[in-house]
């Protein structure tokens, strides 16, 4: 147990044997939450900052409480379970229903108590993963790299990169940025608003300030912005851009075109542009392309009209953004008519869209199919390329979604669905089913580990697990209080703590009563 841990108990203890006033009971409670949250923090600061295997909030592997064999098994219900895994070759031990959990697969193990904390440990690839009340405080490591995070707001990382020097950062975000190196010339310091440097952070390559937002410098790759009295005033060089903004009256920036060498190694030209704004948003003009074979010029005057020419297409709109458009593209081969947009919408070439929004709406080329009626009541969208295909219809957004892909190569599928609230099914590419009953975030969050680690056991009242390859088949219900396995010539039935199971196999049935065998024990 971490030190937070351990400080929070204590004060609860102390708490509940010392007679106190209402108000000192209130702050001193709320005083032991704080020092708990910072010693288990600051523990986990420290053991992620030394690195290796062990590292992080816990390191202590699963214990098994039994110490079984590798084919025996304990269901007794929601009270303990031992048991195989049916998906996957190791052992799970459950305890007090959904609320205690160990797993081991392997030399990779996990460990957690939902839906408090997690920790989980993958050997092969030198991860390491910890929830504390998921998605409030998170702990990651991928080998020598760590990050460690507390809500979106404070937040410290570090670890060597390849061959780069060991880096160690913290932020309390938008407050406090810092960056530590073995390289001093990598290490960097930002206190907002007063003074700071940041280098790869808020999507600059570098950014320095003095009591922003009187003054900040940034720089993306080779351009360079200095604003004063950000976003009122800039003045824009470097790369062969130059450009100034008086926001929001007039602005302008200009590119040159240059030769640039392409990913196969040919040299092209990089097109340059010439833009001009005034009276944001009313009035925008932008030449694009500049040194190339295909030229855009737009011209946009807000609520009026809106204008493209290229060798390639040519776009009208009046009334812009909302009234009548008139589009030719000869590039991709439609021509497109849409009024009031988007709710009226008309294409036809290789490019085919009738819309009626909210009423219908049916579009299909490039690959691509994407029709719904009465939005958002049914949408669906297929997408199909050289080797795979995917369809997705929703009912309601999260309501109801059924979501299928297929490798069109091997021939391998893949299928979910979700019904929310009520249940969750999945297969895989390797022929693994799932099944849940009661699916509350499941829907929200698909593809999220820690939704399913944390919170899942939660609410699932009944399981469903299937291995289409091994014939390795489970059924749960209400955390084990009903278990069923079964495989190739194997079956296996636990009812009510264990009071009632059942075992067949090749050479026979095996009965067990309250805890009194009857029968032969089948070997499996």
């Amino acid at each position: 147990m971490t030190n937070g841990a351990i400080c929070v108990i204590i004060a609860a203890v102390r708490r509940e044997r010392t007679v106190q006033k209402p108000g000192a009971a209130f702050l001193r409670g709320v005083a032991a939450g704080v020092c708990g949250w910072l010693l288990f923090f600051a523990s986990a600061r420290s053991q992620a900052q030394a690195g290796g295997g062990e590292a992080g909030p816990s390191a202590v592997p699963p214990l098994s409480l039994t110490n079984l064999a590798a084919k025996d098994e304990i269901l007794a219900g929601p009270a303990w379970s031992d048991y195989r895994l049916t998906l996957e070759s190791g052992r799970r031990q459950e305890a007090l229903g959904p609320l205690f959990a160990a797993q081991q697969t392997g030399a990779d193990w996990q460990w957690d108590v939902a839906p408090l904390l997690s920790f989980t440990r993958t050997v092969d690839m030198d991860w390491t993963e910890s929830d504390f009340l998921y998605p409030l405080f998170t702990w990651r490591r991928f080998g020598t790299e760590y990050r460690v995070q507390l809500g979106q707001f404070l937040a410290f990382s570090g670890g060597r990169v390849q061959e780069g020097p060991d880096t160690r950062l913290f932020t309390l975000f938008p407050i406090y940025f810092q960056r530590r190196s073995d390289d001093p010339s990598l290490n960097y310091t930002a206190v907002v608003p007063f003074y700071g440097h940041l280098d790869n952070r808020l999507f600059h390559d570098d950014i320095k300030f003095v009591l922003f937002p009187l003054y900040s410098e940034t720089r993306k790759q080779d351009v360079v912005t200095d604003n004063y009295l950000y976003p009122f005033f800039h003045l824009r060089s470097g790369g062969n851009v130059t450009g100034w903004q008086v926001w929001p009256l007039a602005g302008a920036e200009q590119k040159q075109p240059v030769p640039a060498t392409n990913s196969i190694g040919e040299v092209e030209t990089q097109g340059g542009y010439d833009r001009f704004f005034a009276a944001w948003p009313f009035f925008y003009k932008d030449v694009s392309g500049l040194g190339t074979t295909n030229r855009e010029a737009r011209l946009e005057v807000l609520l009026f009209y809106s204008r493209l020419r290229s060798p390639l297409r040519d776009e009208s709109c009046y009334g812009w953004p909302f009234g009548y458009w008139r589009t030719d593209d000869r590039g991709k081969k439609y021509h497109e008519r849409d009024f009031i947009w988007p709710l009226f919408e008309f294409a036809r070439g290789e490019k085919n869209v009738t819309r009626v929004f909210p009423f219908f709406s049916r579009g299909a080329g490039s690959g691509m199919e994407d029709d719904f009626y009465f939005w958002p009541i049914y949408k669906y969208l297929r997408t199909e390329s050289t080797g795979f295909e995917r369809e997705h219809t929703r009912i309601v957004f999260f309501l109801y979604s059924d979501l299928r892909e297929k490798n069109r190569e091997n021939g391998e599928r893949l299928h979910r669905v979700d019904f929310w609230p009520l249940f969750s099914y999945s297969r895989d590419m390797e022929q693994k089913e799932r099944l849940q009953t009661m699916s509350v975030l499941e829907p929200f969050f698909p593809d999220n580990p820690s939704i399913a680690r944390d919170y899942s056991r939660l609410w699932s009242l009944w399981r469903t697990e299937k291995d289409g390859k091994t014939g390795a088949a489970s059924q749960s219900l209400l955390w084990n209080l009903y278990r069923h396995e079964s495989g190739p010539g194997t079956k296996k039935y636990s009812l009510l703590f264990g009071l009632f199971q059942y075992q067949s196999g090749g050479k026979g049935a095996h009965w067990r009563v309250c805890c009194i065998p009857f029968g032969k024990k089948p070997e499996i």
